[in-house]
C-alpha cells in the first residue's frame, strides 16, 4: 500500500510541472519579464567579428622642418643657438 501511496504522489508531482509552469505561467514561447508582464522568449544574438584590414605605411615619409626654435638675433649653428 505504501509503494501505491508513494507512486501515485510522485506521478502527480510529476504531472503538476508543466510547459506552462516552466514558462512562469506565460506559455510556451513565453517567459515573465523584469516587471511581471509576459515577453516573448528572444532568439540568442550572434555578432560576428570584424574583418581585420592592414593598411601598409607609405613608402615615403615626409618630414617638415620645425619653426623657428631659437630667439630673434640668433641662429642654429653646430646643434645650439647662435648669436650672427
Amino acid at each position: 500500500m505504501k509503494y501505491l501511496f508513494a507512486a501515485v504522489l510522485a506521478l502527480g508531482t510529476v504531472a503538476s510541472f508543466s510547459a506552462a509552469e516552466a514558462a512562469q505561467g506565460c506559455g510556451p514561447g513565453w517567459a515573465r519579464g523584469p516587471y511581471g508582464r509576459c515577453q516573448p522568449v528572444r532568439r540568442a544574438v550572434v555578432v560576428r567579428p570584424a574583418p581585420v584590414v592592414v593598411v601598409r605605411p607609405p613608402a615615403r615619409t615626409v618630414v617638415v622642418r620645425p619653426g623657428r626654435v631659437c630667439p630673434y638675433g640668433t641662429v642654429w649653428r653646430y646643434g645650439r643657438c647662435r648669436a650672427y
